[in-house]
């Protein structure tokens, strides 16, 4: 059982297939294939985490949009011109775990191509709501195939007793957010999901990006929920880069 970012690999734990068209705002990351997810924002902007794009060199990052697959026909590739990493993420913690790419030509939207809402400035998430993470990652499950996209439904996590359950880890920063099935285990991100989209709905039905995959103990263990970036304690700089 190894606690690390929700980094490379093949799919999300206890969920199900997805089509695009329910989660158009879900992208793949690929470097010689799928490596994390991510989330459009607008036209020429994604949001992932920084630990997928740590290091990385822009020219060798591409996006594919408007698919539920990971790899083969469908849905448009992008080249990313740019990584605007946040100034204060700290690798060693996976504190400030943001990080935007700055696509070189533009998403046209379409049904399986669109951009996702943002929390307000510092907007509290509710403790046992419903939320959803999709993505291509780890499924733990040999049978379950991790070409095609999943998702599953979590609840948010108290962050108090998040921080409880990692303390003898990094700890839970106000810059993150728990969410998972937290005495049974059995629903979650996982490796792979990495820097892909948790969302909740609002009043009338749309989704609403609060998270971004970040790091866990193993994945969907009892009393180990996934750990997220928080989105809304980063809203004005999401703005600033992102214009949205």
């Amino acid at each position: 059982m190894l606690l690390n970012p929700r980094y490379y690999g093949p799919r999300i734990v206890g969920g199900k297939e997805a089509d695009i068209k329910s989660h158009p705002y879900q992208v793949s990351l690929q470097r010689n294939g799928h490596f994390c997810g991510g989330s459009i924002l607008a036209p020429t902007f994604i949001m992932t985490a920084a630990h997928c794009t740590n290091r990385q060199n822009a020219s060798r990052i591409q996006v594919r949009v408007g698919s539920s697959y990971r790899s083969g026909d469908g849905g448009h590739m992008h080249q990313v011109a740019e990584i605007i990493q946040h100034p204060d993420y700290v690798a060693s913690t996976t504190d400030y775990d943001y990080s935007i790419l700055k696509l070189a030509t533009p998403i046209e939207f379409n049904e399986n191509a669109q951009p996702v809402l943002l929390p307000e400035d510092k907007e509290p998430e509710v403790v046992g709501s419903d939320s959803v993470v999709s993505g291509w990652g780890n499924t733990r499950n040999p049978t379950e195939s991790s070409r095609k996209l999943r998702a599953v439904t979590v609840q948010i996590v108290d962050r108090d007793v998040c921080d409880n359950a990692y303390k003898e880890y990094y700890g839970v920063t106000e810059r993150m957010l728990c969410a998972g099935n937290f005495e049974e285990g059995g629903k979650d991100s996982c490796q792979g999901d990495s820097g892909g989209p948790l969302v909740t709905k609002t009043a009338d039905g749309k989704d609403k990006l609060i998270g971004v995959v970040s790091w866990g103990k193993s994945c969907a263990e009892p009393h180990y929920p996934g750990v997220y970036s928080k989105v809304s304690t980063v809203r004005s700089w999401i703005k600033e880069h992102a214009a949205v």
